[in-house]
């Protein structure tokens, strides 16, 4: 079996639109939560949400361009360009047929669905873009990642809702630890705060309606109400470590374990116990021959709504057993970043790799009430220096999609 290690981290997020402007953000435990600026909340019970800042597209794409690119695909190649320009690839000197692309997302193009379905109601068919299905339909930022870089291997993208950014991940690194590619540019977009979807998270009691920005993403705090919805991209390049190695490529982390379950108890609620996210974080340690009492650091998906926290507690509880679980540092980085939703993943993976780069553990900010259901170490507030040998992100998806990924140093041996 071939070793799989991260050579290009990419991303646009509410912390800052690259990679070294959202992990200072993360260090320096910064809230990207604000009020909704890109449309009117006065009928909305939520008014707060976590979006991509000084966004303009035409810094990043020409003029006709934006106009037929749906904002998650925009994000998903903006991240992507990134992810390759930090990974030294050059596509001149690679085989493309074995560089694939694997971009998952919760709820694709949304803006361009309500978008165009107000036109079809108000002004008839006709006037509904030629564009719509191109934009809209979810596969689109994996396609146009891979047309964006030229990239010919194999391209598709995961729906797993919150779980898609860690899936399309770990998927990706199976396809280069068995063989099938040596690049593979993964991770996770998302566009989702619009007036339909903030409608809908909320009226499924999803999102919280606090209207204070630094007590509304409060993941394992008592007071914990819904989560805050985000927006924006996380993109990693994964290859095969001989490959990168050939190259003299800078390794920021290797990937040795992938857990992917399925709860089959709910639509939207986590099995009793977090039993499906339990055996997620058991088999990605099985697959890295790493013991629980190895572990450094796990990043929780950690949404702040009282079911997720308290389950997903128990769930690593089970993992790795009642005395070592206590002695892990376990945070959760939404309180800065909000719910990524299909993108959350894979920013988080993202974060777990320059923590194992930099040793530093991420703090769970914004922290106040302590939670007897969520009694673990979550790094309240201030960040660690720490060196970090194995950490695992963690994350859990409506439907009972569970995912972890289990990450270290770059070892020679």
């Amino acid at each position: 079996m071939r070793r799989v290690v991260i050579t290009g981290l990419g991303a646009i997020t509410p912390l800052g639109n690259n990679v070294e402007k959202f992990w200072e953000g993360i260090q320096a435990g910064e809230c990207g939560i604000d009020y909704i600026k890109s449309f009117d909340t006065s009928n909305f019970k939520v008014k707060l949400a976590a979006e991509v800042k000084n966004y303009n597209p035409e810094e990043y794409f020409e003029k006709r361009e934006t106009k037929r690119l749906d904002k998650f695909s925009q994000y998903a190649i903006i991240a992507s360009r990134e992810a390759w320009k930090d990974s030294g690839l050059d596509k001149e000197k690679e085989n493309m047929e074995r560089v694939g692309v694997v971009i998952g997302s919760g709820i694709g193009g949304i803006e361009t669905i309500e978008t165009e379905n107000k036109k079809c109601n108000e002004k008839g068919p006709d006037r509904v873009s030629p564009m719509y299905i191109p934009m809209g339909i979810l596969n689109m930022a994996t396609g146009n990642v891979a047309i964006d870089i030229g990239a010919k291997g194999e391209s598709y993208a995961m729906v797993t809702a919150c779980a898609s950014g860690t899936h399309c991940i770990g998927e990706s690194f199976r396809m280069i630890k068995h063989g099938y590619q040596d690049v593979v540019i993964a991770g996770g977009t998302e566009a989702g705060i619009t007036p339909l979807s903030i409608a809908g998270f909320t009226n499924i009691k999803a999102l919280t309606k606090s209207e204070d920005r630094l007590r509304a993403s409060i993941p394992f705090d008592k007071e914990r109400s819904g989560f805050v919805m985000g927006e924006g991209a996380g993109v990693v390049v994964l290859e095969e470590l001989e490959h990168a190695l050939a190259r003299g490529a800078k390794i920021y982390a290797e990937i040795l374990g992938y857990g992917a379950t399925s709860d089959a108890y709910h639509i939207t609620s986590p099995a009793p116990g977090g039993e499906g996210g339990a055996r997620a974080m058991k088999l990605a340690m099985e697959e890295g021959n790493v013991k629980p009492e190895e572990i450094t650091y796990i990043n929780a998906h950690g949404t702040s709504t009282h079911l997720n926290d308290a389950c997903e507690t128990q769930a690593i509880k089970t993992a790795l057993g009642e005395e070592v679980a206590r002695k892990v540092m376990v945070s959760s980085t939404k309180g800065n970043t909000g719910h990524l939703l299909g993108a959350a993943g894979a920013i988080e993976t993202i974060i777990c790799s320059k923590a194992i780069e930099e040793g530093f553990v991420p703090p769970t900010i914004n922290y106040k009430i302590p939670d007897e259901e969520c009694d673990l170490d979550i790094v309240p507030n201030e960040g660690r220096k720490v060196e970090v040998k194995y950490a695992i992100s963690n994350s859990l998806g409506f439907g009972g999609h569970n995912s972890s990924l289990l990450m270290s140093q770059w070892m020679s041996q």
